[in-house]
């Protein structure tokens, strides 16, 4: 259990990475960074620190899932785990509503594969077997 919790924090901190790549192959990102903006968000120490926690959590989970005891571990994956799938489909559905031709085929593939590893996560961990004494 402790491996595929790790496994599926890593392969959502690897998504994330991927999607934020592939949109700086989008026509005019570039020119929104330099303008200091990027996606509709001003580049500013606040927004820089905000995605650097943001980044950080699921890179944290992926040892903590290993390392933590058995309640401490589900219930850390639990609460983070529905965190995230709430920021992911906040963030889809915000996207959908305010800019939808942000949402190409790509972008709807990684917002998918952020819900479903972080809903997994959650499952995973709450599903986590309970030890007998």
């Amino acid at each position: 259990m402790r491996i595929k919790l790790s496994v599926l924090w890593l392969f959502w901190i690897f998504g994330f990475l991927v999607h934020m790549f592939l949109t700086l192959f989008e026509k005019g990102v570039i020119e929104q960074i330099i303008a200091g903006e990027f996606v509709g968000i001003q580049i500013t120490s606040g927004a820089m620190l905000f995605f650097a926690i943001f980044m950080l959590v699921p890179l944290v989970m992926a040892p903590v899932s290993l390392i933590l005891k058995d309640k401490a571990n589900r219930w850390a994956n639990v609460v983070v785990g529905i965190v995230y799938t709430g920021l992911c489909v906040f963030d889809s559905i915000g996207t959908a509503i305010f800019d939808i031709s942000a949402l190409s085929a790509y972008a709807i593939l990684m917002y998918i594969s952020h819900i479903v590893a972080s809903a997994l996560i959650v499952w995973y961990a709450w599903k986590w077997p309970t030890q007998k004494a």
